[in-house]
């Protein structure tokens, strides 16, 4: 097998498959990226059982083939090359050389034999959204997804479809994030989404082009993204999804709205007094035109005050600083609505105008 190509989008495909590559692995080839030379194009893919990402980049060959190379062997020889063309050799015995310039190396590569065939969809459904609006879906809501194994469901977000309405959700047990969007799709469809592939997905969505779309197409078991010339192809999560509609207040006793970067740089300032040693509730008051945010822990305690505007009973509540930062740097705008019933009764954090998202937080008991 031999080819040549450009060394910078060798290098580009080789970062973005590597995400997929399995650590360790009792199977070797899952460790490396397999290649697959066709015509004028080299398929690069990267797969860990769980999530597979592939793509493709132009060479210069007249070769067809296939095998594998050690992902992180190939990424550190590619990324360090001199010269902008690659020019790769591979000879009867599986030996890998790669040169660029004046400079030449080696490497081992294997058969791609125990590579493993990647899922095929028996496809039930296919959804296409723009990708600005997926990448926007996915940083509101997937922080709040559960890290606790012992409950798989939640550690990935629900897409819930239903005559034009896509609604994505994660949930923790402690926090809940929900963001709707209105997409042209009639479909009435529900899956559960891990958030390694939601991350990686949202890693390959650029800026530059933000009308592009992302093509999604899923069965019961498995979800594939296309997009910028990749494709994600990931497992779906099995099992029962919180009813998370019943979680919604319908009324409150409290509102405030108040400059999301004031609140989000309180909460940054009583961020610095806790810790895993140090603990503490940051105590929040909302009366007479103020938010009023205090912390004190065995390293120090912070005073703090800003203006809002509030209606409705005045209130005094406790936020877990982590989670109330995370809901705020998510946050689309430049003000937000909170809304309150009672000290221990669920925060709810909402756009100025409409429900494009809804986050949930529990408070925190104060003494």
């Amino acid at each position: 097998m031999k080819f040549s190509c450009s060394r910078q989008q060798l290098c580009d495909a080789i970062n973005c498959v590597s995400h997929a590559v399995s650590q360790k692995s009792t199977i070797a080839a899952l460790e490396g990226i397999k290649l697959n030379i066709s015509g004028d194009f080299l398929e690069l893919t990267g797969y860990d059982m769980e999530i597979a990402i592939r793509t493709s980049i132009p060479v210069q060959s007249d070769d067809d083939g296939v095998l594998v190379v050690s992902a992180r062997l190939f990424n550190e020889f590619v990324k360090r090359m001199d010269g902008d063309a690659i020019l790769i050799e591979v000879d009867q015995n599986l030996q890998m050389n790669i040169s660029s310039s004046a400079t030449e190396c080696s490497i081992s590569a294997m058969s791609a034999d125990e590579f493993p065939e990647l899922p095929t969809l028996n496809q039930n459904s296919e959804l296409k959204i723009k990708q600005s609006v997926l990448k926007s879906m996915i940083a509101q809501t997937t922080y709040a997804a559960s890290t606790n194994e012992n409950k798989p469901i939640l550690t990935g977000a629900l897409f819930d479809i239903y005559d034009g309405n896509f609604t994505m959700v994660a949930i923790d047990g402690f926090r809940l994030a929900i963001r709707n969007e209105i997409i042209d799709d009639s479909g009435s469809y529900k899956f559960v989404v891990p958030k390694k592939a939601l991350t990686e997905v949202a890693s390959l969505i650029k800026d530059d082009n933000p009308e592009d779309l992302c093509i999604i197409c899923t069965d019961n078991k498995h979800i594939i993204f296309q997009i910028n010339g990749f494709t994600v192809i990931s497992r779906l999560l099995e099992g029962e999804f919180h009813n998370y509609k019943r979680s919604i207040p319908d009324s409150f006793k409290t509102e405030i709205i108040l400059n999301t970067r004031e609140f989000i740089s309180c909460m940054e300032r009583c961020s610095l007094l806790i810790n895993d040693k140090n603990r503490a509730p940051v105590k929040c008051s909302f009366q007479n035109g103020e938010v009023r945010v205090n912390c004190k822990t065995a390293i120090g305690k912070v005073n703090d005050c800003f203006k809002a505007d509030i209606s409705g009973e005045n209130v005094e509540i406790g936020f877990n600083n982590r989670y109330c930062l995370e809901a705020l740097r998510a946050v689309d705008g430049d003000k937000v609505r909170v809304q309150l019933s009672g000290c221990n009764k669920v925060i709810k954090f909402l756009p100025l105008q409409g429900e494009s998202f809804i986050y949930l937080l529990m408070p925190v008991q104060l003494k």
